[in-house]
C-alpha cells in the first residue's frame, strides 16, 4: 500500500470514538425513525469524494460482519483502506451489501440489493446515498414516525414506492450531504408533492 493512502486510512477517524459515534448513531436513528426529517452528523473525516455524513454514518454502523458496497464513484483505494483500517468492514460485492454507498444513479438498479427474506425481512441493505443537498420536496411522506406528513426530495419517486409495495421486505435509505444526514424507511408510504 502508497505511504500516502496509508496515512490517509490511519486518519480521519473519531477523535473520542465512545462519545462521537453515540451521538454519530442517535443521529442515524432519529433520522430513521423520522423520515424525511435532516439531522446533523459529523465527527469522521473520509478520504475525499465522500461526505463528513457518509464517514460518519460508516464508521457508526459498520463492523467486520458488515459488507459494504462502494459504488464505482465513490469506489477508492483510499476509502477502502480508511473503511477497513477503521471497522474492518469486508468491501462486497451489491448482491451480498449489507450497506451500500454512492450517489443514485451509481447505485442503480435497486434490484441487485438484498430485500431480506420473509422469514428474515431484516436481511436486507441499507443504502447511503450521497445527494448532492436537500432541495426542493417532491415526495410526501407519511407512516411510522411522521405525525401528519413530511416532505422530502426524492430522485425517483416510482422507486421509492415500488420499494415500500415490498413492505416488509425492501431496503433502507441514507441520504447524505456535507454533515447532514436524511433517512427513509421501506416502511414510509410516498406521494408525489402537490
Amino acid at each position: 500500500m502508497p505511504q500516502q493512502i496509508k496515512n490517509t486510512a490511519y486518519a480521519g477517524g473519531f477523535s473520542n470514538p465512545p462519545v462521537v459515534s453515540a451521538q454519530a448513531f442517535r443521529a442515524a436513528m432519529t433520522a430513521m425513525a423520522r423520515p424525511g426529517r435532516i439531522e446533523d452528523i459529523n465527527g469522521a473525516t473520509p478520504p475525499g469524494g465522500i461526505s463528513v455524513a457518509a464517514g460518519s454514518l460508516l464508521l457508526t454502523l459498520c463492523d467486520p460482519e458488515t459488507g459494504v458496497y462502494l459504488a464505482p464513484d465513490v469506489d477508492s483505494e483510499a476509502l477502502r483502506g480508511w473503511l477497513s483500517f477503521h471497522t474492518g468492514a469486508p468491501i462486497v460485492a451489491a448482491e451480498q451489501a449489507d450497506f451500500a454507498l454512492g450517489s443514485w444513479a451509481a447505485l442503480m438498479p435497486l434490484g441487485c440489493f438484498r430485500t431480506g427474506t420473509p422469514e428474515y425481512p431484516d436481511r436486507s441493505a441499507t443504502l447511503i446515498v450521497e445527494v448532492p443537498g436537500f432541495g426542493a420536496p417532491n415526495a410526501v411522506l407519511s407512516g411510522p414516525g411522521i405525525k401528519d406528513a413530511a416532505k422530502m426530495a426524492l430522485p425517483d419517486l416510482a422507486a421509492f414506492q415500488n420499494n415500500t409495495l415490498l413492505y416488509p421486505l425492501g431496503v433502507d435509505f441514507f441520504f447524505t450531504c456535507g454533515t447532514q444526514v436524511a433517512a427513509l424507511p421501506r416502511s414510509t408510504q410516498i406521494s408525489a408533492e402537490a
